[in-house]
């Protein structure tokens, strides 16, 4: 059996990776131009292939059925070669974003909630909601509910993003202010990477409940699956599959005090679990041209915490890395959004007696009790969880993979 993933500019792609957890067909990426799509489907061997962006309605009249479903929503993301030659059109994209609103835990039913964009995605979300019981409004650039009048819907409850905003590699964007909304309850991105929008950072800093896409991406997979074997799947396989995904598509970031074992613990981590070590510090050099202590001499503090800020916006965007960070990198307020975008933060602890100087210039000139002091409930506020690094440093490493396999 031969599937696969039909777009234009696939890049990097989940699907293989999915597909491959839920069956054992052959799931190929196929690139192709536009105007060689109807030869595509006319002419290539496939069983079934899923469909992404820009031909989800491209796709349509060469179809010879379409589900009730793609009917309804007028795009296609699955397509079935039926025995007799004939292809049916079907989209599982309203079984993935169903299966997201339920794992969230949010109950639509009565309430109004914001779908921000007019594409696919909002139409499936759209679907989704009224089948539900919600009240969804469309927010588009133009038109009678727009980004310029969103005070009318202070009552919203949930938000939809349904947008690219906010999307790797232009991280650290938000299509709206939620200050807006003070009824709101919960915010669904449709965005999986990175695992947290600037969106779903703000409401999560309001206490509200928040989910990324992921869950959707790997809930559609698993009917497409369906659709090409004609045998059930598991539910259950949605959640061990978006574990591991989660697992390994977010960074690890060390935090903690100058000397504390971030590289050493970040090595140890690196070879324990094939993820790329990226050294903070040793990044800021390369790119100052210079080490740490000649930055301090020659530009102070201040132009090292910018150069810092630059370079842990670049890293954070990133996915699967370890990112050992300077000590003082919870100085800064922005950092942090930059950090947890992508990533979960552990803080290293160590005794204040046990940490070295030597090489580090806030260190030396410093008392240590007193930067510790000032530093501490920072940490506290970066950190997702901290570990004690009081032991052998392997040991330290399989408490960190523990803590992340439970907390995942």
């Amino acid at each position: 059996m031969r599937c696969g993933l039909l777009g234009q500019r696939l890049g990097h792609s989940y699907s293989p990776q999915i597909h491959s957890l839920l069956t054992d067909y052959a799931y190929d990426l196929f690139e192709i131009d536009p105007t060689q799509l109807e030869f595509f489907l006319k002419t290539e061997e496939f069983h079934g292939i899923n469909v992404t962006i820009p031909y989800k309605k491209a796709v349509i009249p060469f179809l010879d059925e379409l589900s009730p479903v793609a009917q309804k929503l007028g795009a296609v993301n699955t397509i079935v070669r039926r025995p007799d030659g004939s292809l049916m059109g079907h989209n599982t994209d309203y079984f993935g974003f169903r299966s997201m609103v339920q794992q969230s835990g949010l109950n639509p039913k009565g309430k109004k909630v914001l779908v921000l964009g007019s594409g696919g995605a909002s139409n499936t979300a759209v679907a989704v909601m009224e089948a539900l019981g919600a009240k969804p409004v469309v927010i588009s650039r133009s038109g009678e509910n727009h980004y310029g009048n969103l005070q009318l819907h202070a009552d919203a409850a949930i938000i939809v993003n349904t947008t690219p905003v906010g999307m790797y590699p232009d991280t650290g964007l938000s299509p709206i202010d939620l200050d807006l909304f003070p009824q709101l309850e919960g915010v669904l991105d449709v965005v999986y990477n990175p695992a947290r929008t600037q969106l779903l950072l703000d409401a999560h800093n309001r206490g509200l409940i928040t989910m990324n896409g992921l869950w959707m991406l790997v809930a559609q997979a698993k009917e497409s699956a369906e659709w090409f074997t004609g045998k059930p799947i598991s539910d259950e396989n949605i959640g061990a599959i978006h574990h591991q995904l989660r697992l390994q598509m977010e960074n690890i970031i060390l935090i903690g005090m100058p000397g504390c074992g971030k590289s050493t613990i970040g090595q140890i981590l690196s070879q324990k679990t094939g993820r790329t070590c990226v050294d903070a510090d040793t990044v800021i050099a390369t790119k100052a041209g210079m080490s740490i202590p000649e930055i301090f001499e020659k530009s102070g503090e201040d132009a090292f915490r910018r150069l810092e800020t630059q370079v842990l916006a670049e890293l954070g965007k990133q996915s699967g890395l370890i990112i050992a960070t300077g000590g003082g990198c919870v100085t800064r307020p922005e950092n942090y959004p930059l950090l947890h975008q992508n990533g979960t933060i552990i803080w290293l602890k160590r005794d204040i007696n046990q940490l070295p100087t030597a090489g580090r210039p806030l260190s030396q000139g410093t008392n240590l009790e007193e930067m510790f002091r000032i530093r501490r409930p920072l940490y506290t506020e970066f950190a997702d969880f901290s570990v004690e690094n009081d032991g052998v440093p392997e040991d330290i490493t399989d408490r960190i993979l523990n803590i992340l396999e439970e907390q995942s």
